[in-house]
């Protein structure tokens, strides 16, 4: 019997998957049929988008599993009507190794001092010299497949640096902290910062006026992970202060960034809109072909979320 794949997406996102998915679920060997339309009792797996129009899950009573095409999962972790396993995007070909380039990019360019002669109006010959890598402490929030990938990029270039997740995490040449206490111990001192936090009720607002009052004077923010990770009126004080020397944003609580948003206009602050790491349809597909495969060879799915933890 052949298997039911329904496509639960923008419109847009089949014309970008859809070649790559079939190509991808053909070199399985799978009998199977993928479409956007669907009898819901015959679906047996659904590649979803939380922004789709699919919501209510119980008509789909034939359903194996829910393949998210994001790596974010809290705008669908919290539907009840969802009982079947649900699997994140790990895509290490495409928004892992996206994500590696991006916050390597920004550490480098806070690092080196960059912005003083790219932007340099008055045309100052400064030579003040940067430290190197391995006198610039950077932490990472977040330990994840992201942050573990991240670490390993900052590693092989010498910085020094700390990271913190809910659960102690061993990585080489990371020092590694856990729970609240530890999260103070991997902000203190810390000169950048990269967020890779999940969205959940314990990380939201982590960056706040106490936490980033632990970080080394001058200090500066990258955030690729999730808009709520941080107290938005807490971190302009702390960038009029001083404290913080710079932030650079890439995902806010509301997208896109409203027009009279402060952090357009403030100078401390690098917005980007969005783009740190985006799901690659055709390295994608391979991941969400592999985890129906697996389902069917009665193999463990790959990335399954924990509901309860919310990612």
């Amino acid at each position: 019997m052949s298997i039911n794949i329904l496509f639960a997406a923008q419109a847009d996102r089949w014309t970008q998957y859809e070649a790559h998915l079939r190509r991808a679920l053909d070199e399985t060997g799978l009998d199977y049929a993928i479409d956007t339309e669907m009898p819901p009792e015959e679906v047996d797996y659904i590649v979803y988008a939380p922004n789709s129009d699919v919501q209510d899950f119980r008509p789909y009573t034939r359903l194996k599993a829910v393949l998210n095409l994001w790596a974010g999962v809290e705008g669908i972790t919290g539907n009840e009507t969802l009982t079947v396993p649900l699997t994140r995007m790990v895509d290490k070909e495409g928004l892992t190794q996206g994500m590696v380039e991006w916050v390597t990019g920004h550490v480098l360019r806070h690092h080196l001092g960059m912005d003083a002669h790219i932007v340099n109006p008055d045309h100052a010959w400064d030579k003040t010299i940067p430290p190197l890598a391995s006198e610039r402490v950077v932490t990472i929030l977040g330990l994840g497949a992201l942050g573990s990938a991240v670490a390993g990029m900052l590693r092989h270039l010498g910085f020094t640096l700390r990271g913190w997740a809910r659960s102690q995490k061993a990585l080489d040449g990371v020092a590694c902290h856990a729970g609240e206490d530890g999260l103070d111990a991997a902000l203190s001192g810390a000169e950048i910062v990269v967020l890779l936090l999940p969205d959940t009720s314990d990380t939201r607002d982590v960056i706040n006026a106490r936490t980033l009052a632990l970080l080394a004077p001058g200090a500066v923010i990258v955030n690729p992970g999730r808009g709520p990770l941080i107290d938005e009126a807490d971190l302009i004080a702390a960038l009029d202060s001083g404290q913080l020397s710079h932030a650079t944003l890439d995902v806010f609580r509301t997208e896109p960034l409203p027009q009279d948003h402060p952090f357009w206009a403030h100078p401390k602050v690098t917005v980007t809109p969005h783009i740190a790491s985006e799901t690659r349809p055709p390295s994608a597909s391979r991941v969400i072909a592999e985890n129906i495969r697996r389902s069917e060879a009665g193999e463990p799915l790959l990335y399954v979320v924990d509901r309860d933890a919310g990612y």
